[in-house]
């Protein structure tokens, strides 16, 4: 857990809820909030072994203003450590994405989508 807080509290600079407690880190997303928990306390409440996987068949996906905000971030996590999966690159839908693994191996879509809009709080007018 101190790995993903160092990797996204103090290497990417998202900012921790005041609601945060010792074991559970919440970082508000704009509508919908990304939460650590140790994992072994979670698999225990889940009622389900944790178990690694190379692709478990979900990202999450960080929407960039622009190309060169989708370069930026993928040079800035992998100078945080984060392993790249796939450069960043035009892509079949007419965008421009990569991927990368976090600290604990859950993958994260850099994307810049040309035919979606963002609000002035940088939340996807869907």
């Amino acid at each position: 857990m101190e790995r993903s807080l160092n990797f996204y509290e103090k290497g990417l600079g998202w900012k921790k809820s005041e609601k945060s407690m010792e074991d559970l880190a919440l970082f508000p997303l704009g509508g919908i909030t990304l939460a650590f928990y140790p994992k072994k306390e979670l698999a225990a409440d889940v009622t389900l072994e944790y178990q690694t996987s190379q692709f478990a068949g979900i990202t999450f996906s960080y929407n960039a203003h622009s190309e060169n905000e989708v370069d930026q971030v993928m040079k800035e996590v992998e100078n945080l450590g984060a392993q790249i999966i796939k450069s960043a690159q035009k892509v079949f839908w007419g965008g421009y994405s990569g991927y990368f693994k976090d600290p604990d191996g859950y993958l994260i879509e850099v994307a810049f989508n040309p035919f979606w809009e963002m609000d002035e709080s940088d939340n996807l007018k869907l």
